[in-house]
């Protein structure tokens, strides 16, 4: 049995190996990459699937952006099963996970980047995502999107840009001061 749940803290290590082994490290080079890094995914839809012996052997993540100017959406990605457990159908059992959470959170639209062949399954076509674009290269043919309501996205156009919580990143300089004042705190 395979459980899928809220991704937690202490699946963030074996989520990066999890990608590396199943898209490389030209993952981070991907035009879907630059809508997420710096960013965390959208409110409770972040989710790891996990295997009888507890090691995490699935992901899905979605991020929110704008699909085009004003139009609120989420980004769907990626989607990674350990080669072991994808004969047994955990990536469709992950994806609606995922989308009947963000439809139950009242989110409208889903996008994604990638095969048209496997995701129509769950509704998505590249129908409506014709005048959007990626921020840097992309085969338009796998820009895809979901309407979790009628009509969520007709007519958008234009850049697809997170608005997603930004991670708090600290400078060095940061770092080191409060590593400084915590040390004359314990010496004091």
């Amino acid at each position: 049995m395979t459980d899928i749940v809220l991704e937690s803290v202490e699946d963030v290590a074996p989520r990066e190996a999890l990608l590396d082994l199943c898209m490389g490290e030209e993952r981070r080079a991907k035009s879907s990459e630059r809508l997420r890094e710096g960013r965390r995914p959208a409110e409770d839809l972040a989710f790891s699937a996990h295997g009888p012996d507890g090691r995490l052997v699935g992901t899905v993540r979605l991020w929110n952006v704008a699909a085009g100017p004003g139009t609120p959406a989420l980004l769907l990605g990626p989607l990674a099963v350990h080669p072991w457990f994808r004969k047994d159908g955990l990536g469709g059992r992950m994806m609606r996970v995922a989308l009947a959470a963000a439809q139950e959170k009242g989110h409208r639209a889903v996008l994604l980047v990638g095969d048209a062949a496997y995701y129509a399954r769950f509704g998505f076509s590249a129908e409506k995502t014709g005048a959007l674009w990626m921020p840097g290269p992309f085969a338009r043919e796998r820009l895809l999107g979901l309407e979790l309501s009628a009509g969520a996205l007709d007519g958008v156009r234009g850049l697809i840009s997170p608005t997603g919580v930004a991670v708090a990143r600290h400078s060095l300089a940061d770092l080191a001061s409060a590593m400084l004042a915590g040390e004359l705190r314990r010496s004091a």
